[in-house]
């Protein structure tokens, strides 16, 4: 109990070291800085849906101060590597303020950052408006995913580390947290490894199942909270799960495996090798393909009717009142935001069943029939 205590002091240490509040001023374009027509309700949505370098938890609308919390930027430039603070941009996305960095200057424009040319003062653009004198950088920052991807590792480790140490003293029942966590390890194992990938073989594959069906769902279950989390919403997140699958299976294939994918028997000779590049196609790109979509545009999809239902109370202002539009608005959110609870889990047991069953085509011994 007092490790635990320990390890949730040191969670807690390490995101306040890591972000601090921040409040910034920035002159805004839009009247009384009010996001309240269909166009600026859109390109919000979108910008909520993409990473960004810090957290942007509310403006002010009448004095247009931003709140939120800054995240660190590391970047490598034509003059090495350069680290700030993300408030140093002053919540700007347009490339209007500049960085400093030594001889480097940094402007932040559409959520990517870019190095100015030298001599530049702003940023030029083309006829379809990209950057003509500036270079986008190489970026290791720790964005606003790669934070939610270190908090649910972390999450993870705390929660693991518990129900291993409650085994190994020889506890009979767990307590606390891993009560609520050990049935679902169980149903991982008993209903999706065990079934999909065979009983010699399943243990093998359970640290990566388990690791991926709670990592997905921590990730899905942070999305539904204020702090706007769309991590499993990128597609470069779940491109590189889907990747990682691929390889498991690949590496992990036996003979059978690839003597039925390369030269399958029972077919004509002059058919073999057609199908060998189907079968090729199938597993290097189809079926990973449908592990990253599937995730990504059911998030994605979620997190966009959330805020276009919360937007009714806007849109549908003008024609039904402010009370009637807020109630029509609060009560869609809410039903659906039950929905999204379900489609967390859903979502993580589809993607780790998926991996489970490429796992067992590519294990199976087919001379066990």
């Amino acid at each position: 109990m007092m490790v635990a205590k320990k390890s949730i002091k040191l969670l807690v240490v390490f995101v306040l070291a890591l972000t601090s509040f921040s409040v910034s001023a920035q002159n805004d374009d839009t009247a009384n800085n009010l996001i309240d027509s269909p166009d600026e309700i859109s390109d919000y949505i979108a910008h909520h849906l993409k990473d960004s370098h810090d957290f942007h938890l509310f403006t002010n609308n009448e004095t247009g101060v931003h709140y939120g919390f800054p995240l660190p930027v590391i970047v490598w430039t034509s003059n090495g590597l350069k680290t700030f603070m993300s408030s140093a941009f002053h919540h700007d996305d347009n490339g209007t303020v500049i960085v400093n960095k030594g001889d480097t200057q940094l402007v932040k424009y559409h959520s990517k950052i870019y190095e100015l040319e030298n001599g530049a003062t702003a940023l030029n653009f083309d006829d379809k408006h990209h950057p003509t004198n500036a270079s986008k950088v190489i970026d290791f920052s720790i964005t606003k995913s790669v934070f939610g991807m270190i908090i649910t590792g972390i999450i993870m480790l705390l929660l693991f580390g518990g129900l291993a140490r409650g085994y190994k003293k020889g506890n009979g029942i767990p307590k606390g947290v891993s009560r609520a966590l050990e049935p679902l390890v169980i149903y991982v194992r008993d209903e999706i490894a065990r079934p999909n990938i065979g009983e010699k073989k399943y243990r093998k594959f359970m640290g990566f199942l388990l690791t991926v069906f709670f990592f997905i769902w921590i990730l899905n279950m942070l999305g539904l909270t204020p702090l706007g989390f769309n991590v499993t919403g990128q597609i470069a997140v779940t491109a590189s799960l889907a990747i990682f699958t691929m390889i498991i299976y690949l590496f992990s294939g036996s003979k059978d495996f690839w003597a039925h994918t390369l030269w399958m028997p029972g077919v004509p000779y002059i058919l073999r090798p057609i199908l060998a590049v189907i079968e090729l196609v199938g597993f290097l790109i189809i079926k990973p393909f449908s592990l990253l979509v599937r995730l990504f545009a059911n998030i994605t999809a979620g997190h966009f009717i959330v805020m276009s239902l919360v937007a009714l109370m806007i849109t549908l202002k003008a024609s039904f009142g402010p009370a009637v539009s807020t109630g029509m608005s609060l009560a869609l959110t809410l039903f659906i935001m039950v929905i999204e609870v379900l489609v967390a889990f859903l979502q993580a047991f589809i993607f780790t069943m998926l991996s489970a069953l490429f796992i067992g085509m590519a294990v199976e011994e087919h001379d066990a029939h």
